[in-house]
């Protein structure tokens, strides 16, 4: 029987312009309480090479407020949902975030980053019901390991788009 999980509490400031939204995080995230902490996942590598900046062997507080002091904010668009294992094809039964809402708290925001295909399906579908059309909404190549249908360099090549939002 798949178990229930939930999502960490979203990482943004008053400054966030860019904020990166995944689906869920995985088991190895939720083990050890940190966004991205699988070792094949390559969003550390991805957001380092977008900000011009070493952040693979800064401890993971550190990793975060490099974020935030960059303009960057992390999030997920599902609270929680059953699933066994760590694919998105095995969510069951998500709980959604209030999206919308969350966004127009932020007043600096101006883009939003989708983590892979499923982020993207189910945040915009989110953030269709509200007048949040100022965004740019950006679906980027997702960092997981198990999406490997691009390259490093491809999914780096992607995510740089980043860069026009981030200090």
């Amino acid at each position: 029987m798949p178990l229930r999980k939930a999502a960490f509490p979203p990482s943004v400031n008053a400054d966030t312009r860019v904020l990166i939204l995944g689906s869920l995080p995985g088991d190895a995230s939720i083990r050890q309480g940190e966004y991205y902490a699988h070792r094949g996942n390559a969003f550390w590598a991805l957001m380092g090479d977008v900000l011009a900046e070493d952040m693979h062997d800064l401890p993971y507080p550190d990793r975060l407020e490099r974020l935030r002091a960059r303009g960057v904010g992390l999030w997920d668009v599902i609270e929680s949902a059953e699933r066994q294992g760590s694919l998105d094809g095995a969510i069951r039964d998500a709980r959604y975030r209030d999206l919308a809402g969350f966004a127009e708290a932020l007043p600096k925001l101006r883009a939003i980053g989708f983590n892979g295909r499923t982020a993207a399906l189910n945040g915009r579908r989110q953030l269709g019901l509200g007048g949040l059309t100022e965004l740019t909404l950006i679906d980027l190549p997702s960092s997981s390991g198990a999406y490997a249908s691009l390259s490093r360099e491809e999914k780096a090549q992607a995510w740089r788009v980043l860069r026009k939002w981030i200090v």
